[in-house]
This record gives C-alpha cells, sequence and structure tokens, in this order.
C-alpha cells in the first residue's frame, strides 16, 4: 500500500533489499509427539529443560516412553523442544499434582494410624500398549484446529522429530512423510523392542528416505519408580545430534558418541551382526567395554548414495535454510553451495584409515564494504 504524504516536500523512504548476514540457524530443535497422561493434548508446548516438561506433561510414571526420551535428550545436550501429547485421555499437571499430594497425606496418615488408605484419585500411570497411528498422524483443519504431527507445521525453527517407541510402519511413515514435506527437518526413528523369531535376518526398517536414521536396539535406563527399564533411544539419539552439533557442527557425523545415562542395551550387536546391518540403514549402538554405550552408525534409511550418511543430508538441509535467507549468492541452491561425499573423496585407503572426507563448496554474498555515491552534473538537452 502507498505511503500518504499531505503536504509538499522530499521525503525519503529506507527499503532493505540489500543482501542478508550469514547467521547461524538451528540444527537441533526436536519436536516430540507421544502420549502422557498429564498436560494438555495437541498442543505444541516449548520445553527448555526438564524441570518445565514435568511441571505441564508430569514425570516417568504419567507415561511409556514420552518422559523418558525427553529427559535423555536433556541429558545427551539437547537444549530446545516442542512437544505435542496426543493421549486420548489426560488431566491437567495441576489436578495430577493435587491427587498426588492428596495421595501422599492420605498414605502418612494411614502409617501413622495402622490402617491402610483408601487409593486416591489420580493421572493414570501410561502402560505400554499399541498406538492408535490416527492419533499421531492427525488432521488439519487450519490454525488451532490442527492435531498430531500437524501441529508443528507452523514452527519453522524445527529440525529434528521424534514418535518415541513407536514403530508401527503407519506412525513412521506420517512422521517421515512431516520432514519431506516440511523440507527442512529430519526424522530419528525407533526399532521395535523384540525382535521376531528370525532376528536381524528380517528385520523390518522404515520405508526409503533421505529425510530419516534408524536406530537399534533399546537401551536400559534407570526409573525411579521401577528400577532399570528398556526404553526406545530416539530422545537420547537426538541429544547426541544437539551435543554433535554445538561441540562440532553438523558436518560432524553424529556417531562414535557416548550415550549418557544408558546402562546397558536390549541386544548385544557384534561386528558380523552390524556389518549385516549398517548397509541397510540400520544404525546400531553398541556397548564398547570401557569405552562405553556408543552410537555406532551414521546412515539414513535411503538408497542413494549421494545422501547415505546422516551428517551430509542435515549439512544440505543447513545450508539450504541460509541460501533462501539471502545469505549466499546465486539464482538457485546448485549455484549457491554444493556438498560432496562419495566414492572419489573417500577412496579405500581413507576408509580404511577410519576417515571420512566431505567436501563443501559455498558461495557466500560479498559484503558492501565500501559505498559511493557518485553525483554529478549534465547538460540539460534544449528541445
Amino acid at each position: 500500500m502507498a505511503t500518504s504524504y499531505l503536504s509538499p516536500g522530499v521525503y525519503i523512504e529506507e527499503v532493505d533489499r540489500g543482501s542478508k548476514p550469514i547467521e547461524a540457524v538451528g540444527t537441533s530443535t526436536c519436536a516430540f509427539i507421544g502420549e502422557s497422561s498429564v498436560g494438555p493434548t495437541n498442543e505444541a508446548v516449548l520445553v527448555t529443560n526438564w524441570a518445565q516438561f514435568t511441571r505441564t506433561f508430569g514425570d516417568f510414571q504419567h507415561s511409556t516412553f514420552l518422559a523418558h526420551s525427553v529427559y535423555g535428550f536433556f541429558n545427551n545436550g539437547g537444549t530446545k523442544a516442542f512437544v505435542c501429547n496426543v493421549s486420548p485421555k489426560t488431566v491437567s499437571a495441576e489436578q495430577a499434582a493435587k491427587d498426588a499430594e492428596k495421595k501422599e497425606a492420605e498414605s502418612k496418615k494411614a502409617t501413622e494410624s495402622g490402617k491402610p488408605a483408601a487409593p486416591a484419585a489420580t493421572a493414570a500411570p501410561a502402560t505400554a500398549s499399541a498406538a492408535s497411528p490416527a492419533l499421531f498422524i492427525g488432521k488439519d483443519e487450519g490454525p488451532g484446529r490442527r492435531t498430531g504431527l500437524n501441529v508443528f507445521n507452523d514452527i519453522p525453527e524445527i529440525s529434528l522429530v521424534c514418535a518415541p517407541g513407536q514403530s508401527d510402519p503407519a506412525i513412521q511413515d506420517a512422521v517421515i512423510s512431516h520432514c519431506e514435506n516440511n523440507k527442512y527437518r529430519f526424522a530419528i526413528l525407533d526399532s521395535a523392542e523384540e525382535l521376531g523369531k528370525d532376528g536381524i535376518a528380517k528385520m523390518p526398517k522404515p520405508r526409503d528416505s533421505q529425510y530419516a536414521a534408524y536406530y537399534f536396539p533399546w537401551i536400559q535406563v534407570y526409573d525411579p519408580e521401577k528400577g532399570n527399564v528398556y526404553v526406545p533411544p530416539s530422545g537420547h539419539v537426538a541429544g547426541i545430534y544437539a551435543r554433535s552439533d554445538a561441540e562440532r557442527g553438523v558436518h560432524k557425523a553424529p556417531a562414535n558418541e557416548i550415550v549418557r545415562g544408558a546402562l546397558g542395551l536390549r541386544y548385544s550387536i557384534s561386528r558380523p551382526e552390524q556389518d549385516f546391518m549398517n548397509p541397510r540403514g540400520i544404525n546400531c549402538i553398541r556397548n564398547m567395554g570401557d569405552r562405553g554405550i556408543r552410537v555406532w552408525g551414521a546412515r539414513t534409511v535411503s538408497s542413494d548414495p549421494s545422501w547415505r550418511y546422516i551428517n551430509v543430508r542435515r549439512l544440505f538441509l543447513m545450508l539450504l535454510r541460509v541460501y533462501n535467507s539471502g545469505a549466499l549468492m546465486g539464482k538457485t541452491p546448485e549455484e549457491a553451495f554444493f556438498v560432496k561425499c562419495d566414492a572419489e573423496t573417500n577412496p579405500p585407503e581413507v576408509v580404511d584409515a577410519g576417515q571420512m572426507v566431505c567436501e563443501i563448496g559455498i558461495a557466500p554474498v560479498k559484503p558492501a564494504e565500501f559505498v559511493i555515491f557518485r553525483i554529478g552534473q549534465m547538460a540539460g538537452q534544449t528541445k
């Protein structure tokens, strides 16, 4: 709309049409979708630490996988997450706290009187059961009416997406499609807790995609109520992505990294077994003895050699964000930057040395360091 001027004069308007400086873009903000018996539903809630999560969604006793995954995320280096609870039956965090206080008071009174306490109504702890894919897939009926994964659509800073413990093909396909459609997101997927009767020979894996990575097996952690339990690794791995990004950068593969909080593994993986799974895009978590429990793989589930490695895909996503912000030259992304990680940059002798070489080229916009206005006079033409 044109600006209205009410009196004659010379007016100057500043219009920002210059190139943008290269600024850091977030690469490790994670979206978690799962079920908790406490907290709001179908709403993306920002949490930046474990205490914030518990105030809104309760703790380990109120969910099967979600709480342990978010805790593992922050424990391994994560700093920012959006959480969506899709449980069909919930109570508010305030009501859950009141119920817990009431139960504790009644238990104390019963102990003093020697009589058994009457059970208090409280948020039922979640139990492991098959989740409904419809709850996770959700619907998009416009602002304020989005459910499931769609609640994350309008949060551009999200880079990682996890659905902890959900190995149902329909849910995993929905998470992958969400990342593919949003362009700048990457999915971290969990295997099922238990292998089938055929073991790793016929172990299922997600569909082919350059926007997802798949991890096996589940890890053992400490639960204050139940002792040692097995939980899906995706939340812990998302934290490792964040830690690796902060310490080394998104170009570094998030592998050979210790899983903080892991006490054991659901299955022990041998070298020959990993030799079978790694080419299929199944990233193993292994107990390396004195070196601890570590993530020992960094592959996507893509069959395309160009997008075989997680760090290459995520680096490309980051550069694409930078390009779209106006910080790089070129009419197309191909003219602005390139990422090369193939057999040419990684010949057999490099691979044998345990190295991986990734070439990155970018065309940054040059700064306008000297701005010069040339002012002169010219003879007017008479008609």
